[in-house]
């Protein structure tokens, strides 16, 4: 004798409805490899005593790393990555204090080294 009244099937879910709303937007952010790069040429730099503290945005159009001498300041540097601009200017760049873009380029190291400091023979 089998019951087959009130039987739910194991298989059926059993959670609540999918809801139908739009997932939020994606927002562009800095991968491993990138987000390596930049933290060791900031970790550097702070053991220098140049720079003290960042900001990391991640936009809906694109991503910035802001570098501050102190917390209370404008940044210094704002390293970011447009990926609307990766097959024209190159999709990175970096931005001075006053809003000049100081270089922009397709390779992030090659972007960097205009604010990266080798040691120099003296």
């Amino acid at each position: 004798m089998s019951s087959v009244s009130g039987d739910i099937d194991p298989s059926e879910s059993r959670g609540p409805e999918r809801s139908t709303a739009p997932l939020p937007p994606q927002s562009v952010t800095f991968n491993r490899l990138e987000l390596n790069r930049i933290l060791n040429l900031y970790g550097r730099m702070v053991a220098d005593g140049e720079w003290r503290d960042y900001a990391i945005d991640f936009l809906k159009d694109r991503a910035v790393f802001s570098i501050f001498r102190r917390a209370s300041e404008v940044p210094l540097y704002r390293i970011e990555k447009d990926p609307r601009l990766a097959r024209k200017q190159g999709a990175y760049s970096v931005v001075g204090a006053s809003g000049q873009i100081l270089r922009r380029g397709h390779d992030l190291d090659r972007v960097l080294l205009v604010i990266d400091r080798k040691l120099a023979l003296v």
